[in-house]
């Protein structure tokens, strides 16, 4: 499914679960064309089967892999990650020459993009200093809800976020995510947030215009 959300960005939904391999190919080759100025920009929400990909600091004695998933290098930054069905998956394709060419801003502005959209949905989400990703709970049920990893190349940027919906959570056993051990990891379904991925994606379409804005504010005070 796929529909304008802004003049200069496609927004895509996928139906089904989308091999990685796959989507990698054609998010790089979407990079090459947007930097080339023959394609639009794209917000690519999808599924991927059960898996683990890894990023440029992951530590092979983070990953156990017990169920025997396929392992991806992914080309980003980070650790492991694991995606599945369950989990949505947000690659993100956008040009950063004129959004203010500031990649820790646009890592900020997509933590608050997701905090943003998890609130729509009544969680309360959070960073937290020194540790990677979007957090909720407190105390013993503290736990990572969603996961950033980005590239970028040229100053467009690839990948993205994951946030989980309802996966198996034991799959994250296979791995230390994103390289915390001493917390756990939750999810929507976890929480009591049932049927959640129709209500997520509207979540992510209605705050995405915050999101973009954050970028475009910094480009215009340069």
């Amino acid at each position: 499914m796929s529909h304008p959300m802004h003049d200069e960005i496609e927004w895509r939904v996928s139906e089904g679960l989308v091999p990685y391999p796959a989507a990698l190919s054609e998010m790089e080759d979407r990079a090459a064309a947007v930097r080339a100025g023959k394609a639009r920009e794209l917000v690519w929400l999808l599924e991927h089967p059960p898996l683990f990909t890894s990023g440029t600091s992951a530590d092979p004695a983070e990953l156990f892999n017990p169920m025997g998933f396929p392992v991806f290098e992914a080309g980003r930054g980070g650790r492991y990650t694991y995606h599945g069905p369950g989990q949505r998956v947000g690659y993100l394709v956008l040009d950063l020459e004129k959004r203010g060419r500031d990649i820790r801003r646009f890592v900020h502005s997509l933590e608050g993009w997701m905090i943003d959209a998890l609130g729509e949905l009544g969680v309360p989400a959070r960073r937290e200093h020194g540790r990677i990703g979007i957090w909720t709970g407190a105390g013993a049920a503290e736990a990572k809800i969603g996961a950033i990893g980005v590239r970028v190349r040229r100053w467009v940027t690839m990948h993205g976020f994951s946030i989980n919906v309802s996966p198996d959570l034991s799959h994250f056993g296979g791995i230390v995510p994103c390289g915390i051990a001493e917390y756990g990891v939750t999810s929507l379904a976890a929480l009591g947030k049932s049927d959640a991925m129709d209500r997520l994606d509207v979540a992510l379409e209605r705050t995405f215009r915050s999101f973009i804005n954050s970028l475009s504010d910094i480009s215009q005070a340069a």
